[in-house]
C-alpha cells in the first residue's frame, strides 16, 4: 500500500517536477523490494493518502541536501546549486538514506507537509479588492471597504501580506512596488474592478495545526524542504516571501481552524470587510471540522450588516476528468454574492478570471 502511494506521489509530479518524479519512483520500487527507504517509513505502513506520505519523505530528503548533511546527493538538485543526472539520481541518493536512515525515519513521522505557495497571494489580491468594491457597492458606498483578513490553515502566514506583494502587470506595479517579494501573476483578463483602487488591510490574523514559525532557521528550512527542488521561480519566490515575512511579521496562532474562527468572527468592525480565506486546505481538514466551520461561518453571515459585511474567499481544488481545477470564489453577506472569479495553477500563478455565478 505504501509503494503505491509512493507511486501515486510520483505520477502526480508528472511534467511539474521530473526530480521529485523519479526520486519517488525509485523509492517506490526500494519499498516494494523491502529495501533502505521501508526502514525510514517503518511506522508509517498504515498512512492514508491524505498524509501524503511520499511527499513527507522527500521533503525529508530534500532538507537533508538543504543542511549540507548529503554532499554526495547535491550536485542533483539545483537548490543545492546542482544539476540533476536523473539515471544517476537514486544511486547516488543510498549512501544518504542509509547514513541518515534515523533522523529520515524522525523528520517523516514527526512532519506534515507544509506548502505555503507565495503565489498564492496574486488571486487572492484580486479577489480582495473585488470583494472591497462589491461589498461597497452593495451597501451604496463609494469608496470600497477596508479589509480584515482572517486565514484558515495559514501555515507560515505567507500569504497574509497581499498588500506588501508588488503584481506586475506589464509596465504597471499594483499592491507595493517597493516590496521584496514582486510577482508575475501570468494573468489573462482581469478582475472586475477598479485596480486604481489600492486594497487597504487593516487587520490580518491567521491559524493552522501546525503554524511554522518563519522567523527561525528551522521554520524556514521546514517551508523550503517542500518546494520541489527543481522548481526554481518557486523557490526564489519563497526565498522573496520569507524576506517579506522577516520585514513585516504576523503571528499564526495554533487552533483548530472552527474554534478560531467563532472567536475571531465574535466581533465585527463597522466599516470594514471581514474576509475569512484558506488556499489548497480544505482535502486536509475532517469532515467534523468542515461541518463545524460551515455553521460558524452561516451564524456570522447571519449577523452581517452592510456596514460591517463579511466574505469567504477561497482557492481550492475541484477534481476534474483527468486533473484538478484550482478555483477562486467569493461569496458576500448581506448581499447575497455568489462569484466563481476563475481558475488558475496550484500555486496560484498563472491565472484566469472568468466571471461567472456560483451556486
Amino acid at each position: 500500500m505504501l509503494a503505491e502511494l509512493f507511486a501515486a506521489a510520483a505520477h502526480g509530479c508528472r511534467d511539474r517536477s521530473p526530480l521529485t518524479q523519479r526520486l519517488l519512483a525509485d523509492a517506490a520500487a526500494d519499498l516494494a523490494a523491502g529495501g533502505v527507504t521501508s526502514k525510514i517509513m517503518a511506522g508509517s505502513e498504515r498512512d492514508r493518502a491524505g498524509t501524503a506520505p511520499g511527499l513527507r519523505f522527500a521533503g525529508a530528503v530534500h532538507r537533508l541536501v538543504l543542511e549540507g548533511r548529503a554532499p554526495g546527493l547535491a550536485k542533483h538538485y539545483p537548490t543545492a546549486g546542482g544539476r540533476p543526472d536523473l539515471p544517476a539520481l537514486w544511486d547516488d541518493a543510498l549512501p544518504a538514506l542509509a547514513e541518515h536512515t534515523g533522523l529520515l525515519r524522525h523528520r517523516v513521522q514527526a512532519t506534515v507537509v507544509q506548502t505555503n505557495e507565495p503565489g498564492r497571494s496574486a488571486p487572492l489580491y484580486g479577489g480582495l479588492v473585488v470583494a472591497a468594491q462589491e461589498a461597497a457597492k452593495a451597501a451604496g458606498r463609494h469608496v470600497p471597504f477596508c479589509v480584515r483578513l482572517l486565514e484558515v490553515g495559514a501555515s507560515g502566514g505567507l500569504n497574509l501580506r497581499p498588500h506588501h506583494v508588488g503584481y506586475r502587470l506589464g509596465d504597471t506595479v499594483l499592491g507595493d512596488p517597493d516590496s521584496p517579494l514582486v510577482l508575475d501573476p501570468g494573468w489573462t483578463g482581469r478582475p472586475p474592478a477598479d485596480l486604481g483602487h489600492r486594497l487597504r488591510v487593516v487587520g490580518r490574523a491567521g491559524c493552522d495545526l501546525h503554524p511554522v514559525d518563519v522567523s527561525t532557521e528551522d521554520g524556514r528550512l521546514h517551508l523550503s524542504s517542500f518546494v520541489w527542488a527543481d522548481q526554481l521561480e518557486r523557490w526564489n519566490r519563497l526565498r522573496d516571501a520569507l524576506d517579506l515575512a522577516a520585514a513585516d511579521p504576523v503571528r499564526v496562532e495554533q487552533s483548530p481552524g472552527p474554534e478560531w474562527l467563532a472567536g475571531q468572527l465574535a466581533r465585527a468592525e463597522r466599516g470594514v470587510l471581514t474576509v475569512v480565506w484558506h488556499s489548497v486546505v480544505w482535502q486536509y481538514v475532517s469532515p467534523a471540522d468542515r461541518a463545524m466551520g460551515r455553521a460558524v461561518l452561516a451564524d456570522a453571515a447571519a449577523k452581517a450588516t452592510p456596514a460591517a459585511p463579511l466574505a469567504l474567499l477561497v482557492f481550492e481544488p475541484r477534481r476534474t476528468d483527468d486533473d484538478y481545477r484550482f478555483e477562486l470564489l467569493l461569496k458576500l453577506w448581506p448581499a447575497g454574492i455568489s462569484l466563481n472569479l476563475g481558475h488558475g495553477a496550484g500555486h496560484g500563478t498563472p491565472f484566469t478570471w472568468d466571471v461567472s455565478p456560483w451556486g
